[in-house]
């Protein structure tokens, strides 16, 4: 029996059945119809809401840029004032939410299934990559204006944590530490991220990585 929904939560089922298809089944089993049936709803309510696949698509990544921000900034709030403290706690956070929900991680990267000019997505894809750009107290909403020599400390974090988060989802990095005796993935993932520091971060802190 399909449940009845107000505008508003039937939009939010329809995203939260597509995440759940999404993690179970992957993003070749994630259509309309498939969304509208895990939710119980009509089979044209996911067309009515998002349009077509893209659409849901954009959506679901939209929130999911939502989600890695608010956990970021919670965890770099934990962390103290201290720069370092707060660099690291970026890492931790980003690596936290891939592991967490791979397939809404990948997704938010596959540019191809998605549609950037969506204001939804391309602002809460801005509002999440502005805190690559920050490791003191300033929590910029937007990216700001950015010299070069601040992108590239923010490309060399965001490819750390990228890439490590890559390697994790993918099931490689585990499988390579698992081949060599002695080795904790957790405290592999801790040593990567420590030593993925860039000097101008180490060197406000006054410490040694």
């Amino acid at each position: 029996m399909k449940q009845p929904y107000h505008h508003g939560a039937l939009r939010a089922a329809l995203l939260d059945a597509a995440e759940t298809i999404l993690e179970d089944k992957g993003i070749t089993a994630l259509t309309l119809r498939a969304a509208a049936r895990q939710a119980g709803v009509s089979h044209a309510a996911p067309a009515h809401h998002f349009g077509d696949l893209a659409g849901l698509l954009s959506e679901l990544a939209a929130s999911g840029f939502v989600r890695l921000r608010e956990q970021i900034l919670a965890e770099r709030k934990a962390a103290g004032s201290s720069p370092r403290a707060r660099i690291l706690a970026l890492g931790r956070a980003y690596v936290r939410f891939a592991r967490k929900s791979p397939g809404l991680f990948q997704l938010m990267f596959r540019s191809e299934r998605l549609d950037w000019s969506s204001a939804t997505l391309s602002t809460a894809g801005a509002s999440a990559f502005a805190l690559l750009t920050q490791t003191d107290a300033e929590i910029p909403l937007h990216v700001p204006a950015l010299d070069s020599e601040t992108l590239t400390a923010a490309t060399a974090r965001w490819s750390l944590m990228h890439g490590l988060s890559t390697l994790l989802v993918d099931g490689r990095l585990a499988a390579m530490s698992e081949k060599v005796p002695g080795v904790n993935l957790e405290q592999l993932i801790e040593e990567v991220l420590t030593r993925g520091l860039s000097p101008e971060d180490e060197a406000s802190d006054g410490a040694a990585p």
